[in-house]
């Protein structure tokens, strides 16, 4: 009698095992296509049998182990911080393409090229009143051109501002949410944890990831400590750490919570590529334009003061103006001149071309580092074109990385259903022998007892 309640009892116990195995297959074919979720898989464990000291054996549902891949997750994280970094690249400098377009004929090269050529019709014939004015129109044109394009940059530069908020606003806000979760986040004894916590937590840095570098050292209570940069803390425990951002220079920095300055701890993310872009690639621009107006400026006024107007006097004001303290590029104007004023001719041959002629050569004269005016604005717009097309594959490649890693980490540890379609027949039909097996030992029972009484 005896052993048939013994192998009842184990009957049971592995019907509850087997059931409990269902309900993993069961939220893993409800959670399949959750962000952050992985497979879980139920263990199973033998119970130890020795009758002699009273241990029946059987098996008991153990431990839900989870399926999640160290390497894979770490992988994905580390290929979506690099796509990051050139998706805002690619993001900001595409907005300057219009801008830096040397078949524009609205555009910088354009203008130049056509006061130069305004001078060379002016030596064609210099008493032309028209000529006259058509200089002095074209110069006006190239001062927009600098305006145009100078105020792109700026606006670039603040629309930047406005993304590294809002991505130091994301990083703060997945930090605390971190930080709130690993205050539930507990592993026990056995090493099991709640896969629901799991996944959020996981969804939540892949998410982070985006925006920077960090690096994620789970503790052996398994919470998880998060490092921007490798160096500084963002999550500690269940306590996270803000950061911000200090826009009182004109480098972006990058500050702690105790005010120190991080930024150059971070090289991968969007936060990276929007450093990159206001602190290098916009300032460098920026400086190349000022100094192709101070140039242009300075040659133009230079050689014009060199020669005598229409009037046979030497010229008392340039043609040009600008103000260096805030940059040639957004300053340079065109001062009030009337067409008699243009100094076309030379001392020597008052009414003459000599003066113009010397002006119209300054197209193709090397005056930037052994380049003509255009030619060193050709290399200015073919930087930003390089840059543009530079960040444009990176992106591409890193985005074909980005789906192999996920590739990789759902072979690795993704739910697949017909992996748990399997599972499920398993434990269906193991289920159903040990209902059949208790059946029998319960019909074995009540005869037994029938025939004791």
């Amino acid at each position: 009698m005896g052993n048939l309640f013994t192998s009842l009892l184990n009957s049971t116990g592995a019907l509850r095992a087997y059931a409990q195995g269902l309900q993993v297959v069961q939220n893993d074919v409800t959670n399949s296509s959750t962000s952050g979720y992985v497979k879980q898989v139920q263990t199973f464990e033998a119970l130890p049998f020795d009758l002699a000291v009273g241990l029946p054996g059987g098996v008991s549902a153990g431990l839900v182990a989870s399926a999640r891949d160290a390497f894979a997750e770490r992988n994905v994280r580390d290929r979506q911080s690099a796509l990051g970094l050139y998706q805002q690249k690619n993001s900001a400098l595409s907005s300057l393409e219009a801008n830096f377009d040397l078949s524009n004929k609205s555009g910088l090269a354009y203008s130049i090229n056509g006061l130069f050529q305004s001078f060379s019709r002016l030596s064609i014939n210099p008493s032309d009143t028209t000529a006259r004015l058509g200089v002095i129109d074209q110069a006006n044109q190239v001062s927009q051109a600098f305006h145009t394009a100078t105020a792109g940059l700026a606006t670039s530069s603040q629309n930047v501002d406005v993304q590294t908020r809002s991505t130091i606003t994301e990083i703060n806000r997945i930090a605390g949410t971190i930080s709130e979760l690993n205050a539930h986040r507990v592993i026990d004894p056995k090493g099991g944890t709640d896969a629901g916590l799991d996944a959020q937590l996981n969804s939540g840095l892949e998410e982070l990831s985006q925006y920077g570098d960090f690096t994620a050292l789970q503790q052996p209570d398994g919470r998880i400590n998060l490092y921007l940069g490798g160096q500084t803390p963002l999550v500690l425990g269940d306590q996270a750490f803000t950061i911000h951002a200090d826009f009182s220079s004109p480098q972006t920095r990058v500050l702690d919570q105790q005010g120190q300055d991080i930024t150059g701890e971070i090289t991968q993310g969007k936060l990276r590529g929007q450093l990159d872009v206001k602190n290098s690639l916009l300032p460098s621009y920026t400086a190349d334009l000022n100094t192709l107006a101070q140039t242009l400026a300075d040659q133009v006024n230079t050689t014009l003061s060199q020669g005598v107007d229409a009037n046979g006097s030497a010229p008392v004001t340039g043609l040009f103006r600008y103000d260096a303290t805030v940059g040639a590029g957004s300053s340079i104007a065109v001062n009030t001149l009337t067409p008699d004023q243009i100094a076309a001719a030379l001392p020597s041959a008052p009414g003459g071309n000599g003066n113009a002629l010397a002006l119209a050569g300054l197209a193709d004269a090397k005056l930037l580092n052994g380049s003509s005016l255009t030619d060193f604005y050709g290399t200015l717009a073919g930087r930003v074109g390089q840059g543009i097309v530079n960040a444009r594959n990176s992106q591409d490649t890193q985005q074909q990385l980005v789906t192999q890693a996920q590739n990789l980490r759902q072979q690795t540890s993704g739910v697949s259903l017909d992996e748990e379609a399997t599972r499920l027949v398993e434990f269906q039909r193991a289920y159903q022998a040990t209902s059949k097996l208790v059946g029998v030992l319960n019909d074995l029972t009540q005869t037994t007892i029938d025939l004791i009484r």
